[in-house]
C-alpha cells in the first residue's frame, strides 16, 4: 500500500503536472510554436514517468516482499512484471 510520505510526494507532483497541463492548453489555446508544445508534453510524460517510478517502488517494498515473506509471491512478482513491461513499450 502507498505509506503517507509516498502519498504526499506523489501529490505534490501531480498537482504540478496538472500546472504544466494548463500552461500546455494555454499554449495550444494561443497557437504557440509547435515545438515547444511538444516539448512541454514531453516534460509532462517524464514527470508521471517518476511518480509511477516512485509508487511502483513503494509497491515493491510493501506488497511485493510481504507476499515474499509470506511465500506467496509469484502472483504479485507477474503482476508486477506486467506492469513493467507495460510502462516500459
Amino acid at each position: 500500500m502507498i505509506d503517507t510520505e509516498v502519498k504526499k510526494k506523489a501529490l505534490g507532483r501531480l498537482k504540478k503536472i496538472e500546472g504544466q497541463i494548463k500552461g500546455i492548453q494555454r499554449m495550444v489555446d494561443e497557437e504557440r510554436y509547435c515545438i515547444d508544445i511538444v516539448n512541454q508534453i514531453t516534460a509532462v510524460k517524464r514527470a508521471l514517468d517518476k511518480v509511477a517510478l516512485m509508487v511502483m517502488k513503494r509497491h515493491m517494498e510493501s506488497c511485493v516482499s510481504e507476499a515474499i515473506r509470506m511465500g506467496d509471491s509469484t502472483k504479485k512478482i507477474n503482476e508486477l512484471m506486467d506492469t513493467v513491461n507495460r510502462f516500459v513499450k
